[in-house]
């Protein structure tokens, strides 16, 4: 049995100076293979997009770069979300992507939150229609009548103009900015970038009732050096020059046109006003809205029906109004007026919504400056009680009559300070006197208690 093995042994050896064979390589696939990498990127079956209010499905998908098909992971939809950031349309833009029902491709949904708010836009200074200027920029489907004032909307859609402008063989540079039209009221603005005209001359014409020089002296001072803007300009003309035609009765004035050219003797523009002053308007019917809160407050309005409907002795009917609430603790008080106009009579009637708001209670008194005799005499004066309704003319009032009685000698600066507790709705005053070296004598303070209001 040993000699059988040796003998084997020695066929198997290699024979002496013959050319030994490198062991044969196994196979690779008789080494373990590792597992098949799943694949990172499939085909785009649907793409949808979640939270658009003012843009469509259509267009912002057509924004994202990606296709039905395409082969995507999540690279391609890192980079479709950048290029929806970069229209400027959206303040966030987030996504998803799963695989579709028979898990052959990917489901992408965008999730977007709009740019709020959007403006009207508008165009000045271009030289050329609005209309042509609009149907070329509504090349991007983005652009509407109302557009976000972001960096990358305003500058994409001013290179639009500029390219439309270079169509006509005009080379000028374009920007885009919000500007205010008017109390809440906002525009973006195109207009070319070389520094805006202001108003350097201002002309009326049609007017009879008033003369130019008086609606120049009110309105100068206003329009002149301003830029020019047309809706602003009305603006001016409303808060300054219409007031002066309503306290003469004229209610229906109009600003009928407004032109403007260079100015021939100054740098800047010259605007040409034309006036429709309209007819005068006579004062009808003056009636209060609901309940009001004290009784008579008509009366203290004093206003003059059957004669010229005066604006400015109708604001002053209401102030007087206002201060009659305010002396019964309506320290808030607001009145509505709405007009009601009847071309046929001439005559303008007024309903006057009040709204009173709270009613304040006196709170606490508490005085400085006064020795403890002093002190002493003018709470003794004081006619306000705590907790009945705040007089909010009493202190002013209070100090003037001890100015007028000579209750103190060398009696300084005097000051009513109040606190207003809008919670508690109470008022608290603090009566400040300087300089005062002398109480007062005899029998002042029946002088003051027969002056108290």
């Amino acid at each position: 049995m040993v000699r059988a093995a040796w003998l084997l042994l020695i066929l198997l050896a290699p024979a002496p100076g013959l050319p030994q064979k490198k062991p044969a390589k196994k196979a690779a696939s008789a080494k373990t293979a590792p597992p098949p990498t799943p694949a990172s990127k499939w085909p785009i079956e649907t793409v949808a997009v979640e939270g658009l209010r003012h843009y469509t499905q259509e267009h912002v998908i057509a924004a994202t770069g990606l296709r039905v098909g395409q082969l995507a992971g999540k690279e391609e939809f890192e980079a479709a979300r950048d290029r929806l950031l970069a229209t400027g349309l959206f303040e966030t833009v987030g996504y998803r992507f799963a695989p579709s029902a028979g898990s052959s491709g990917y489901v992408a949904t965008f999730q977007v939150v709009e740019v709020e708010p959007i403006y009207p836009v508008r165009f000045e200074r271009l030289d050329v229609p609005d209309e042509e200027v609009k149907a070329w920029l509504r090349r991007d489907p983005f652009f509407g009548d109302k557009i976000p004032a972001t960096k990358p909307i305003l500058e994409r859609h001013a290179r639009a103009i500029e390219e439309y402008l270079a169509t006509r063989n005009r080379k000028d540079k374009v920007i885009g900015k919000v500007v205010n039209e008017g109390p809440d009221r906002f525009s973006i603005l195109f207009r070319p970038a070389a520094p805006e005209p202001v108003v350097a001359e201002v002309k009326f014409e049609g007017n009879e009732v008033l003369p130019s020089s008086a609606l120049l002296n009110t309105f100068s001072g206003v329009a002149f050096g301003a830029v020019f803007r047309e809706p602003a300009f009305r603006q001016m003309l409303d808060v300054g020059v219409r007031p002066l035609y309503e306290a003469r009765g004229r209610i229906r004035v109009q600003w009928t046109k407004i032109q403007v050219e260079k100015a021939k003797t100054v740098e800047g523009l010259r605007v040409t006003v034309t006036v429709d002053e309209g007819p005068s308007f006579d004062l009808g019917e003056v009636k209060l809205a609901g309940q009001a809160p004290a009784k008579n407050l008509l009366k203290e309005g004093a206003f003059k029906s059957g004669e010229l409907a005066n604006f400015d002795e109708i604001q002053a009917g209401l102030e007087r109004m206002k201060k009659s609430l305010r002396r019964q603790g309506y320290m808030h008080n607001e009145i509505q007026v709405e007009r009601t106009l009847n071309d046929k009579t001439k005559s303008v009637d007024l309903t006057l919504k009040v709204e009173p708001g709270p009613q304040f209670t006196f709170g606490k008194l508490a005085i400085e400056g006064l020795d403890i005799h002093g002190e002493a005499a003018v709470k003794k004066m004081w006619a306000l009680k705590e907790g009945q309704p705040f007089n909010a003319d009493y202190p002013d009032y209070f100090l003037q009559r001890i100015r007028e009685d000579g209750l103190f000698d060398d009696l300084g600066a005097t000051k009513a300070a109040t606190v207003v507790d809008e919670q508690a709705q109470r008022v608290a005053v603090t009566l400040i006197f300087r300089g005062a070296s002398k109480g007062p004598g005899e029998g002042s303070p029946a002088r003051g208690e027969r002056r108290r209001r």
